[in-house]
C-alpha cells in the first residue's frame, strides 16, 4: 500500500491529489476549520476519488456527515452505486496512531480495491516527515 501525505492549511485552495486513483484519506485536524471550507474540502475529496475517508483531531465528528453530504452531492440524490459510495469514519477518543492502523488494517470498501492512503494534515505547519514516520509506525504497533 502506498502514502502520500498533502499539508493543508485552513482555507487554503486546494491542491490536485495527483494520480492516485480511488484512495483511503486519513484528515488529520490540527484545528477546527469553518463550515464552508469543511464542505469544499469534503466535496474535493469525493470529487478527487476518496472512498474511504477517516478523520481524527478537532472537532472531527462534523467531517463524517460533511463527507456524507458531499458524496450525495456529487453522486446525486438517488442511490448512490456501490464504487462510488464514500465509506467515513470519525476516530475522535483514540491515538492518531490506532486511527494510523486502523487506515492499514481495517478500513475496505465493500466493493473498490484501495491500494493507496492519502494523509491530508490541516493545520497551519507542515509535518510531512512526522506524520508519515507516525504512520509507518502504526503499521507495526500490533505486530
Amino acid at each position: 500500500m502506498s502514502v502520500s501525505y498533502i499539508h493543508l492549511p485552513p482555507e487554503a485552495q486546494l491542491p490536485s491529489v495527483g494520480e492516485a486513483g480511488p484512495f483511503k484519506s486519513v484528515l488529520v485536524l490540527e484545528q477546527a476549520v469553518s463550515a464552508d471550507w469543511q464542505n469544499r474540502v469534503s466535496e474535493w475529496l469525493v470529487k478527487s476519488g476518496c472512498l474511504y475517508m477517516m478523520v481524527w483531531g478537532a472537532e472531527c465528528s462534523s467531517w463524517d456527515d460533511s463527507v456524507d453530504w458531499a458524496n450525495i452531492s456529487v453522486a446525486g440524490v438517488d442511490d448512490i452505486p456501490d464504487d462510488q459510495f464514500v465509506m467515513t469514519t470519525w476516530h475522535a477518543d483514540e491515538p492518531l496512531s490506532e486511527t494510523f492502523w486502523f487506515a492499514g488494517f481495517t478500513a475496505h470498501h465493500p466493493t473498490v480495491h484501495l491500494e493507496h492512503v492519502v494523509i491530508i494534515d490541516i493545520g497551519p505547519t507542515n509535518r510531512e516527515s512526522q506524520t508519515l514516520q507516525a504512520y509507518k509506525e502504526a503499521q507495526t504497533q500490533f505486530d
